[in-house]
């Protein structure tokens, strides 16, 4: 619809509204679905979701290795690979208990349960494992070690850069 001249008063002021209710619903949808509102009013779920499934992971690990406890004092035995397996539990709960603490997981902490897992298995089937296989282990454990070493140097810059803007 063209606005033309040969209009009755009438129909420009009904032309008028309804320009002026479409340029109200343009700024209502732009105001409802603005990137950034959207990302703040979406970002307690986001928190409320990811606090909830780490205090299930957290429950789970800790019921996972109080079962596995049981299961060694029912043997009577532990192992150097229980203990690794009890290690990997400790971490779980300690990157969780650093979320919570800092609002944000370490990068080196799950790079450090996957170095400690690879070493399990490494303990577990070194008897029974081609030398490759056991070769390609030790390399992946040495490319997480040095991946954990340079994420330990980004932080420490990191920590110097905000040190230096401080002052």
């Amino acid at each position: 619809m063209v606005c033309s001249p040969d209009l009755g008063v009438k129909d420009k002021n009904k032309m008028q509204r309804f320009v002026r209710w479409l340029l109200k619903m343009k700024n209502i949808f732009e105001k409802l679905f603005e990137r950034n509102k959207l990302n703040r009013s979406l970002h307690w779920t986001t928190i409320a979701s990811e606090k909830t499934l780490l205090a299930v992971i957290g429950c789970l690990t800790v019921l996972a290795s109080i079962e596995y406890v049981w299961g060694m004092f029912q043997v009577r035995s532990i192992l150097l690979p229980d203990l690794f397996m009890l290690f990997i539990y400790a971490e779980i709960i300690g990157m969780i208990g650093a979320f919570y603490s800092t609002n944000r997981i370490p990068i080196t902490l799950p790079i450090i349960i996957a170095m400690t897992a690879l070493c399990r298995l490494i303990v577990m089937q070194s008897k029974d494992m081609e030398p490759s296989i056991l070769l390609a282990e030790a390399g992946a454990v040495l490319i997480l070690s040095v991946a954990a070493y340079l994420m330990g140097l980004r932080d420490k810059m990191s920590l110097k850069k905000l040190e230096e803007t401080d002052f």
